[in-house]
């Protein structure tokens, strides 16, 4: 988690907070999906996290999938910006989740081969095969995802 939210969590504690983050979807050329195995709960979501104070969500999103993944990624198109979406980390923090899913491309790095503290793995997944996401925006944003590679097999 970024220093800043540390800053402000230190100043709040655990009270309910709005928290901008920033995620990716990377697909490999059979459209399956990058998903990394967080270390906090086990669950897999988007690599993705908390934005910096004075960072865009785009630079959030470069800088959180390398650090999550090791992947160096270029945003391609915003695919949905989910705002209403609350959850509550197992220490106790409320948050309400306002994060920026962007499609992305690879433009460096390869996939994370060792834990870290935030993330155990990374792994693509065939759409329709998903893992236990994340919470209810990782499974909304899998959905955004799935209807974005729907609509271009359609068009």
């Amino acid at each position: 988690m970024a220093d800043y939210i540390h800053e402000i969590r230190a100043l709040v504690g655990h009270r309910p907070m709005i928290l901008n983050t920033a995620a990716g979807a990377l697909l490999d050329e059979d459209n399956r999906l990058l998903l990394q195995e967080r270390a906090d709960t086990g669950d897999w979501s988007f690599p993705g996290g908390y934005m910096e104070f004075g960072a865009s969500f785009a630079e959030t999103c470069q800088r959180e999938y390398l650090e999550d993944a090791g992947i160096e990624v270029e945003p391609v198109k915003l695919i949905q910006l989910f705002d209403k979406d609350f959850y509550t980390y197992p220490n106790g923090d409320q948050t309400q989740l306002i994060t920026a899913l962007y499609l992305v491309r690879q433009t460096g790095g390869k996939p994370l081969d060792h834990v870290t503290d935030e993330t155990k793995q990374v792994r693509y997944f065939d759409l329709d095969n998903l893992p236990t996401l994340f919470n209810d925006q990782s499974k909304k944003m899998a959905q955004a995802v799935i209807d974005e590679v729907n609509s271009w097999q359609a068009g």
